[in-house]
């Protein structure tokens, strides 16, 4: 199960570090609306899905909550579906859908999840409703 803090799912941006303080910084700012995540993720920690309206814990490195988040869509789709809306949205500076999934595969292969055109994503949009 994905950890809870005040009540809430967390959510933890990329891997502890450089990465998170990053990707959580453009949240902040209001330039990143939007993630993606693996799918087998979900069935191998028995976690749902997220849905519309529920708030989640965005944490920085060290556990604490930095922000609330709220989902305002959830969508499922295999890696070469994802559409350059989606891309675009998670505000991380690709310039087109290539370089997206070139960074994302990139990202999964490191961390020892790779991922083929057909791996089913879980594509989640939000906005900050709180920072702390």
């Amino acid at each position: 199960m994905w950890p809870r803090v005040d009540g809430m799912r967390a959510l933890e941006l990329g891997t502890a570090g450089e990465m998170r303080e990053r990707l959580n910084g453009l949240v902040l700012a209001g330039r990143k609306t939007a993630t993606t995540g693996l799918l087998a993720e979900y069935v191998e920690e028995t976690e749902g899905l997220e849905f519309a309206g529920e708030r989640l814990a965005l944490l920085g490195n060290d556990g604490d909550r930095v922000a609330t988040i709220e989902i305002t869509g959830v969508e499922l789709a295999p890696f070469a579906a994802v559409t350059w809306e989606h891309a675009a949205a998670e505000g991380e500076g690709d310039r087109s859908l290539d370089e997206w999934r070139t960074g994302h595969s990139r990202f999964w292969d490191a961390i020892g999840t790779p991922v083929d055109e057909d791996t089913m994503l879980v594509c989640l949009r939000f906005r900050v409703v709180e920072s702390v």
